[in-house]
């Protein structure tokens, strides 16, 4: 009797810690979906009512701030600068992740160490503080108000070349030995089997890439001041949001109508993509802690 009570206590305190673990990660779940759940609330309620206190949580359906957002800017075009300037971004990035990866993870040459930290130093700098001579150098470069500025800054990812490094470093010094008796190049051996071996990094720099991109607001505000009447912008949608900001001030049902259309691509690119980014991750802490 006493230890069919014993296992019974047991399983009811795993049964309740299960449930409050649930109920913990739905509360959290809640509270980072909600900001975004307010903002689609404010775009499609009245004027004035986002300033309301108790704030109003259920929509008013009015597609109105909606139609005004969607004609303030040209958003067709905004969203394809956005996809053209993020996929060539990736693209770059993995190349050069990759081979640096390989480099400095597989290939033996003097002063390899010091060149990994000094590739890795540069986490330490505030991108904020190159802004200026960064500017100065695009402009003396005539790279201002083109793609080229907001693709080739962000080609090479310290954080890819570290992650593919890491997993090139588990991989035993031996198969490539034998690679080389067999007559493959380094080339070769990195497409063959480089490649197939840190796919999990590749997919997760990938990913942070191409949202890192599309977030992009301060550098292509910055470096780009193509006006928004033109059909012949260069910027990408997070700048397209400014316009609604004026002297006036800003147009807040208006700004969060855009924002939710803006935002909706990249969830849904997310969510299809979230098994993969899932299985990377695991993959990925694999080789780190390898």
């Amino acid at each position: 009797m006493s230890k069919n009570t014993a296992s019974r206590g047991m399983a009811g305190s795993s049964r309740a810690g299960r449930y409050a673990r649930r109920a913990l990660a739905v509360a959290i779940g809640l509270a980072f979906v909600f900001p975004f759940y307010w903002t689609v609330v404010i775009s499609l309620g009245h004027p004035g009512e986002f300033s309301n206190f108790p704030p109003v949580l259920v929509p008013h359906w009015d597609w109105s701030n909606w139609s005004r957002a969607w004609h303030s800017a040209p958003w067709v075009r905004l969203f394809g600068n956005t996809i053209l300037i993020a996929s060539c971004t990736v693209v770059l990035c993995l190349v050069t992740s990759l081979l640096a990866g390989f480099a400095f993870g597989v290939l033996r040459f003097p002063g390899r160490k010091v060149l990994t930290l000094v590739v890795l130093s540069v986490l330490m700098m505030p991108g904020t503080v190159l802004i200026i001579p960064d500017y100065v150098l695009a402009n003396d470069l005539h790279l201002l108000n083109t793609y080229w500025i907001q693709i080739i800054p962000w080609g090479a990812s310290v954080f890819g070349i570290f992650l593919v490094r890491q997993f090139f470093l588990t991989m035993p010094a031996e198969i490539l030995d034998a690679a080389a008796l067999d007559g493959a190049s380094r080339l070769r051996f990195l497409r063959s089997i480089g490649v197939p071996m840190v796919r999990p990094a590749l997919i997760i720099v990938a990913i942070n890439v191409f949202l890192g991109s599309w977030n992009s607001f301060l550098w292509p505000v910055i470096m780009t001041n193509s006006s928004m009447d033109s059909s012949n912008t260069v910027q990408p949608v997070e700048v397209g949001l400014s316009t609604f900001a004026n002297a006036e001030g800003t147009d807040f049902p208006g700004l969060a109508a855009a924002v939710t259309f803006t935002t909706l691509p990249v969830m849904v690119f997310f969510l299809l993509l979230q098994r993969q980014f899932i299985r990377g991750a695991l993959s990925a802490a694999g080789g780190v802690r390898g």
